[in-house]
């Protein structure tokens, strides 16, 4: 688990929560409440460290995989197969996903 992907679940919340809240909010646990931008009652859930970081890596799985697929239409020409292939390498490496 590398502590980027902490650090972008732990991001999303909080914008999420100042893009969807007015004025003042609560907050018990993972749980935010409080008034929408339309004055509505809101409530949001942050989700479990453990869910996010399985979501990121999932992710970050997929845009590798479009690196690799780039890599196979790329093999003719010379030099970019490797470029994309290392493309996938170092997105996976940036976020402590194993290969």
């Amino acid at each position: 688990m590398n502590e980027r992907i902490l650090k972008l679940a732990e991001q999303a919340t909080i914008q999420s929560v100042s893009e969807n809240f007015t004025g003042s909010y609560s907050v018990s646990g993972s749980r935010y409440r409080g008034h929408g931008r339309s004055g509505e009652k809101l409530e949001i859930t942050a989700p479990s460290k453990e869910w996010a970081v399985k979501f990121a890596e999932l992710i970050v799985r997929e845009c590798a995989e479009i690196c690799l697929e780039m890599a196979a239409k790329c093999a003719g020409l010379p030099g970019a197969g490797a470029l994309a292939q290392d493309c996938a390498h170092w997105i996976k490496k940036d976020f402590g996903v194993e290969e």
